[in-house]
Protein backbone atom coordinates (compact mmCIF):
# COMPACT_ATOMS: atom_id res chain seq x y z
CA UNK A 1 0.00 0.00 0.00
CA UNK A 2 1.11 3.37 -0.92
CA UNK A 3 0.50 6.21 1.20
CA UNK A 4 -0.07 9.77 -0.61
CA UNK A 5 1.26 12.39 1.39
CA UNK A 6 -0.99 15.40 0.91
CA UNK A 7 0.59 18.39 2.82
CA UNK A 8 2.28 21.12 1.21
CA UNK A 9 5.91 20.26 -0.83
CA UNK A 10 7.89 21.08 1.72
CA UNK A 11 6.18 19.21 5.22
CA UNK A 12 5.33 16.13 2.26
CA UNK A 13 8.89 15.92 1.63
CA UNK A 14 9.48 15.77 5.56
CA UNK A 15 6.54 13.24 6.30
CA UNK A 16 7.88 10.82 3.49
CA UNK A 17 11.14 10.67 4.67
CA UNK A 18 9.79 9.61 8.29
CA UNK A 19 7.38 7.40 7.35
CA UNK A 20 9.71 5.44 4.94
CA UNK A 21 12.08 5.48 7.76
CA UNK A 22 9.44 3.25 9.80
CA UNK A 23 9.22 0.95 6.40
CA UNK A 24 5.99 2.21 4.86
CA UNK A 25 5.77 2.96 0.92
CA UNK A 26 5.27 6.70 0.85
CA UNK A 27 5.00 9.55 -1.74
CA UNK A 28 4.34 13.13 -2.01
CA UNK A 29 1.23 14.68 -3.89
CA UNK A 30 0.74 17.54 -2.48
CA UNK A 31 -2.72 19.30 -2.63
CA UNK A 32 -1.73 22.81 -1.49
CA UNK A 33 0.67 25.45 -2.29
CA UNK A 34 2.07 27.60 0.27
CA UNK A 35 3.42 30.70 -0.92
CA UNK A 36 4.46 34.11 0.83
CA UNK A 37 2.18 37.04 0.79
CA UNK A 38 2.93 39.80 -1.80
CA UNK A 39 2.39 42.74 0.70
CA UNK A 40 4.99 41.82 4.25
CA UNK A 41 4.15 45.21 5.87
CA UNK A 42 1.59 43.45 8.27
CA UNK A 43 4.01 41.16 8.97
CA UNK A 44 6.74 43.47 9.83
CA UNK A 45 4.51 46.11 11.71
CA UNK A 46 3.92 43.33 13.80
CA UNK A 47 7.68 42.42 14.85
CA UNK A 48 8.02 45.87 15.54
CA UNK A 49 4.65 45.88 18.19
CA UNK A 50 5.76 42.36 19.09
CA UNK A 51 6.58 43.26 22.53
CA UNK A 52 3.12 45.09 23.03
CA UNK A 53 1.23 41.39 22.54
CA UNK A 54 0.66 39.65 25.41
CA UNK A 55 0.01 36.61 23.26
CA UNK A 56 0.86 35.37 19.36
CA UNK A 57 -0.92 32.31 18.27
CA UNK A 58 0.30 30.84 15.33
CA UNK A 59 -1.73 28.30 13.73
CA UNK A 60 0.58 26.06 11.92
CA UNK A 61 4.25 25.25 11.30
CA UNK A 62 3.68 27.57 7.87
CA UNK A 63 2.66 30.41 9.77
CA UNK A 64 6.45 30.28 12.30
CA UNK A 65 8.18 29.69 9.01
CA UNK A 66 6.67 32.77 7.20
CA UNK A 67 6.42 35.37 10.19
CA UNK A 68 9.90 34.42 10.88
CA UNK A 69 11.67 34.50 7.76
CA UNK A 70 10.69 38.29 7.79
CA UNK A 71 12.64 38.75 11.17
CA UNK A 72 14.50 42.14 11.65
CA UNK A 73 18.38 41.39 11.90
CA UNK A 74 19.31 40.41 15.26
CA UNK A 75 15.80 40.74 16.71
CA UNK A 76 14.92 38.37 19.70
CA UNK A 77 11.37 36.79 20.88
CA UNK A 78 10.34 39.49 23.68
CA UNK A 79 10.52 38.19 27.54
CA UNK A 80 7.34 39.61 28.03
CA UNK A 81 5.42 37.30 24.61
CA UNK A 82 4.04 34.43 24.93
CA UNK A 83 3.65 32.68 21.71
CA UNK A 84 1.16 29.87 21.35
CA UNK A 85 0.39 26.75 18.65
CA UNK A 86 -2.13 24.74 18.49
CA UNK A 87 -0.30 21.30 18.44
CA UNK A 88 3.14 19.97 18.12
CA UNK A 89 4.62 20.24 15.00
CA UNK A 90 3.56 24.25 15.25
CA UNK A 91 5.63 24.24 18.95
CA UNK A 92 8.33 22.41 17.39
CA UNK A 93 9.09 25.06 14.38
CA UNK A 94 8.76 27.58 17.10
CA UNK A 95 11.78 26.39 19.66
CA UNK A 96 13.67 26.00 16.09
CA UNK A 97 12.99 29.90 15.45
CA UNK A 98 14.47 30.41 18.38
CA UNK A 99 11.53 31.10 21.04
CA UNK A 100 11.91 29.63 23.93
CA UNK A 101 10.19 26.52 25.62
CA UNK A 102 9.04 28.14 28.74
CA UNK A 103 7.00 30.90 26.49
CA UNK A 104 5.19 28.40 24.55
CA UNK A 105 1.72 27.44 25.21
CA UNK A 106 0.39 24.69 23.58
CA UNK A 107 -1.80 21.58 24.46
CA UNK A 108 -0.75 19.10 27.04
CA UNK A 109 1.02 16.35 24.93
CA UNK A 110 -2.06 13.83 26.54
CA UNK A 111 -4.88 16.14 24.89
CA UNK A 112 -7.14 14.03 22.85
CA UNK A 113 -7.13 16.21 19.77
CA UNK A 114 -4.35 19.15 18.93
CA UNK A 115 -6.32 22.23 17.89
CA UNK A 116 -7.61 25.85 18.92
CA UNK A 117 -10.55 23.79 21.43
CA UNK A 118 -7.04 21.61 23.33
CA UNK A 119 -4.76 25.06 23.04
CA UNK A 120 -7.78 26.68 24.86
CA UNK A 121 -7.53 24.73 27.87
CA UNK A 122 -3.86 25.43 28.62
CA UNK A 123 -4.86 29.44 28.39
CA UNK A 124 -8.18 29.81 30.10
CA UNK A 125 -6.94 29.72 33.18
CA UNK A 126 -4.99 33.41 32.36
CA UNK A 127 -6.60 36.79 32.89
CA UNK A 128 -7.34 37.79 29.13
CA UNK A 129 -9.27 41.37 29.79
CA UNK A 130 -7.60 43.77 27.36
CA UNK A 131 -4.82 41.78 26.28
CA UNK A 132 -3.52 42.04 23.04
CA UNK A 133 -2.96 39.23 21.22
CA UNK A 134 -2.26 38.47 17.47
CA UNK A 135 -3.06 35.78 15.26
CA UNK A 136 -0.92 34.93 12.58
CA UNK A 137 -2.00 32.63 9.82
CA UNK A 138 -2.71 32.67 5.95
CA UNK A 139 -5.71 34.25 4.34
CA UNK A 140 -8.07 33.27 6.40
CA UNK A 141 -8.80 30.50 8.55
CA UNK A 142 -11.11 29.54 11.35
CA UNK A 143 -11.73 32.64 14.25
CA UNK A 144 -12.85 29.75 17.12
CA UNK A 145 -9.95 31.16 19.64
CA UNK A 146 -9.93 34.63 18.23
CA UNK A 147 -13.85 34.80 19.10
CA UNK A 148 -13.32 33.12 22.49
CA UNK A 149 -10.53 35.53 23.67
CA UNK A 150 -12.45 38.36 22.70
CA UNK A 151 -14.99 36.81 24.65
CA UNK A 152 -12.82 36.95 27.34
CA UNK A 153 -12.09 40.54 27.09
CA UNK A 154 -8.40 40.37 24.78
CA UNK A 155 -8.32 42.92 22.07
CA UNK A 156 -7.02 39.85 19.14
CA UNK A 157 -5.53 41.15 15.73
CA UNK A 158 -5.07 39.06 12.71
CA UNK A 159 -1.89 38.75 10.83
CA UNK A 160 -1.73 37.27 7.75
CA UNK A 161 1.88 35.77 6.82
CA UNK A 162 1.10 33.65 3.94
CA UNK A 163 -1.13 32.29 1.69
CA UNK A 164 -2.82 28.80 0.85
CA UNK A 165 -3.28 27.59 -2.94
CA UNK A 166 -4.39 25.14 -4.84
CA UNK A 167 -1.66 22.82 -5.94
CA UNK A 168 0.58 22.79 -9.30
CA UNK A 169 -1.00 19.82 -11.34
CA UNK A 170 2.28 19.37 -12.97
CA UNK A 171 3.20 15.56 -15.18
CA UNK A 172 3.94 13.56 -11.84
CA UNK A 173 1.51 14.30 -9.81
CA UNK A 174 -1.32 14.27 -12.74
CA UNK A 175 0.31 10.06 -13.50
CA UNK A 176 -0.01 9.76 -9.73
CA UNK A 177 -3.21 10.31 -9.16
CA UNK A 178 -4.42 8.28 -11.80
CA UNK A 179 -2.78 5.80 -10.29
CA UNK A 180 -4.73 6.32 -7.18
CA UNK A 181 -7.87 6.34 -8.74
CA UNK A 182 -7.26 3.12 -10.82
CA UNK A 183 -5.71 1.38 -8.08
CA UNK A 184 -8.02 2.89 -5.04
CA UNK A 185 -7.27 -0.28 -2.48
CA UNK A 186 -3.28 0.13 -3.00
CA UNK A 187 -3.19 3.39 -2.25
CA UNK A 188 -4.23 5.36 1.31
CA UNK A 189 -4.97 9.37 1.45
CA UNK A 190 -2.69 11.17 4.08
CA UNK A 191 -5.46 14.55 4.91
CA UNK A 192 -4.05 16.75 7.14
CA UNK A 193 -6.33 19.31 6.39
CA UNK A 194 -9.77 19.97 5.01
CA UNK A 195 -8.92 22.25 2.05
CA UNK A 196 -6.62 19.41 0.55
CA UNK A 197 -9.90 17.37 -0.05
CA UNK A 198 -11.23 20.70 -1.56
CA UNK A 199 -8.32 21.22 -3.66
CA UNK A 200 -8.83 17.38 -5.36
CA UNK A 201 -12.50 17.50 -5.11
CA UNK A 202 -12.05 20.77 -7.49
CA UNK A 203 -9.44 19.10 -9.90
CA UNK A 204 -11.75 16.06 -10.49
CA UNK A 205 -14.64 17.73 -11.21
CA UNK A 206 -16.19 18.73 -7.43
CA UNK A 207 -18.47 15.74 -7.15
CA UNK A 208 -17.97 12.48 -4.74
CA UNK A 209 -18.96 10.42 -8.10
CA UNK A 210 -15.06 11.37 -9.24
CA UNK A 211 -13.75 8.82 -6.61
CA UNK A 212 -13.51 5.51 -7.42
CA UNK A 213 -15.30 3.02 -4.64
CA UNK A 214 -12.69 1.93 -1.60
CA UNK A 215 -10.62 5.24 -2.00
CA UNK A 216 -9.18 5.03 1.76
CA UNK A 217 -8.00 8.26 3.96
CA UNK A 218 -5.89 9.21 7.11
CA UNK A 219 -7.16 12.32 9.09
CA UNK A 220 -5.60 14.05 11.61
CA UNK A 221 -8.70 15.57 12.76
CA UNK A 222 -12.44 14.88 13.26
CA UNK A 223 -13.44 18.08 11.25
CA UNK A 224 -10.91 16.74 8.42
CA UNK A 225 -12.43 13.10 8.45
CA UNK A 226 -15.86 14.34 8.12
CA UNK A 227 -14.54 15.98 5.29
CA UNK A 228 -13.00 12.97 3.91
CA UNK A 229 -16.09 10.90 4.74
CA UNK A 230 -18.65 13.52 2.89
CA UNK A 231 -16.44 13.53 -0.01
CA UNK A 232 -16.89 9.71 -0.82
CA UNK A 233 -13.68 8.12 0.89
CA UNK A 234 -14.13 5.31 2.87
CA UNK A 235 -13.01 3.91 5.38
CA UNK A 236 -11.41 6.92 6.97
CA UNK A 237 -8.81 6.77 9.81
CA UNK A 238 -8.25 8.75 12.56
CA UNK A 239 -5.01 9.67 14.55
CA UNK A 240 -3.39 12.43 16.14
CA UNK A 241 -0.95 14.15 13.89
CA UNK A 242 2.41 13.04 15.34
CA UNK A 243 4.60 10.95 13.68
CA UNK A 244 4.13 8.15 16.39
CA UNK A 245 0.52 8.23 16.01
CA UNK A 246 0.35 8.19 12.75
CA UNK A 247 2.36 5.38 11.99
CA UNK A 248 0.54 2.88 14.73
CA UNK A 249 -2.65 4.04 13.26
CA UNK A 250 -1.51 2.80 9.89
CA UNK A 251 0.26 -0.65 11.14
CA UNK A 252 -2.73 -1.66 12.94
CA UNK A 253 -5.35 -0.96 9.87
CA UNK A 254 -3.59 -1.26 6.63
CA UNK A 255 -4.16 -5.18 5.72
Amino acid sequence: MRILVTRPAAQATAWVQSLQQHGLRALALPLMEIAAVPDTAAVTHAWRRLADARLVMFVSANAVEHFFALRPPQAAWPQGTQAAAPGPGTARALREAGVPMSQIARPSPDSPQFDSEALWQTLRAQDWQGANVQVVRGDGGRDWLADTLRAHGAEVGFVSAYRRTAPNWDVAAQSLLAEALAQPADHLWFFSSSEAIDHLLAHLGDTAAALPSGARALATHPRIASRAEAAGFAPVWQSLPTLADVVACIQSNAP
